[in-house]
């Protein structure tokens, strides 16, 4: 049998209708950038994530880099970011002139330890990007406390994180601001590049939008130094279609990691944990193994496509030769690196699929 790592298929067919229709609209308004679409997904959005404001931007680098930049964050600045994550998060940092500060994650959980935090803060730190890494919420209430404590902005990447909640309440309503993505993979991927910022700031939200629209808050008048990054059209109306289904699509990731953690029994894998106080949405599930090329090969094997993330630390990545780190200096990211496997995880996995992965798991004596 062959699993691939990720599949659209189940979803795209049973969205395929919606999805047209959705097309068709836009084309027969000859409307393309910042119309009805983008103002209708906004709205729903927002209230989906429980939060009063949501700008559509490009993607969800942009997400982060405008919602930091609109907060003020820039050269001098120090923005605190996990050590294992995806590069988006730190370039975010970079493109607005701030120096990323790297802070170990819970090894269990692969999130920010909150209990690293403070002793990475100094008198230039002036905000902090919390990762709901693969799908699981990180634990806010430590974080805002941090924050709170020292007087600094928190933007949640919730790029992962689409509908997953931290003690009853969605991600993204946390911080002072939180980006999302919404490139293809994601749980509410578009058919291309796209993302979003929310925020319960109505000033901040305007900001946002001034700065992804050239810096102009009305046409030919421009207040900032802005960007183009607005979320079209087409996109928006994707987006729109797949939205009410997004719950429902959750729930089918749950029952695929349910039985993963519940059946999958091998000494030689590490599962991930998941917190009391966490509903993950399973964007990407990762399990650990020291042998873990080895794992690769045997599930290659067996016809089951498996994903890396991430096998370079951001730490060691060469873009970021320039702040001088070394082998050894994030030892707990470097770890997850040289370790963790993603295993197939994709809404409408059958049955079989999900018992194929299991018993290849199962069976491997590494």
């Amino acid at each position: 049998m062959k699993i691939p790592f990720a599949s659209f298929l189940p979803m795209e067919r049973e969205l395929e209708q919606d999805l047209r229709g959705a097309f068709d609209r836009v084309f027969t308004r000859s409307w393309y950038v910042s119309g009805a679409e983008d103002e209708a997904f906004e709205r729903a959005f927002a209230g989906y994530c429980g939060a009063r404001h949501c700008i559509g931007v490009g993607n969800g680098l942009d997400a982060l880099m405008l919602a930091l930049k609109a907060l003020g964050i820039g050269a001098g600045d120090e923005v605190i970011v996990p050590s294992n994550t995806f590069i988006a998060t730190a370039l975010a940092v970079t493109y607005v002139g701030a120096k990323v500060v790297f802070v170990e994650p819970d090894i269990h959980t692969y999130n920010i330890d909150p209990a690293r935090i403070e002793e990475a803060i100094t008198g230039h730190t002036k905000a902090i990007v919390p990762v709901h890494l693969y799908g699981q919420a990180c634990d806010m209430d430590a974080i805002m406390a941090i924050a709170r404590s020292h007087g600094l902005k928190v933007v949640e990447d919730c790029a992962q994180a689409h509908g997953a909640t931290y003690k009853g309440r969605r991600v993204g309503t946390f911080g002072n601001a939180a980006g999302f993505s919404f490139y293809p993979g994601k749980n509410l991927g578009a058919l291309g590049d796209a993302g979003a910022v929310v925020t319960n700031d109505g000033a901040l939200a305007e900001k946002v939008r001034a700065l992804g629209n050239y810096g102009s808050d009305y046409r030919y008048h421009h207040i900032y130094k802005g960007n183009n990054s607005r979320l079209d059209e087409l996109q928006a109306a994707f987006l729109s279609a797949k939205l009410p289904h997004l719950d429902r699509m959750n729930a089918d990731r749950r029952r695929i990691a349910e039985r993963y953690i519940r059946e999958m029994h091998n000494p030689r894998v590490e599962l991930p944990c998941v917190r009391e106080d966490c509903v993950p949405v399973w964007h990407i599930f990762a399990v650990r193994c020291d042998a873990r090329d080895a794992l690769e090969q045997h599930l290659k094997a067996r016809g089951i496509g498996t994903n890396k993330h991430y096998p370079i630390p951001m730490h060691l990545q060469e873009c970021y030769r320039d702040l001088g780190f070394k082998q050894g200096d994030y030892p707990i990211a470097e770890t997850i690196s040289a370790t963790e496997l993603s295993l197939p995880m994709y809404y409408g996995m059958t049955d079989g699929e999900i018992e194929c992965v299991i018993d290849a798991i199962n069976a491997f004596e590494g």
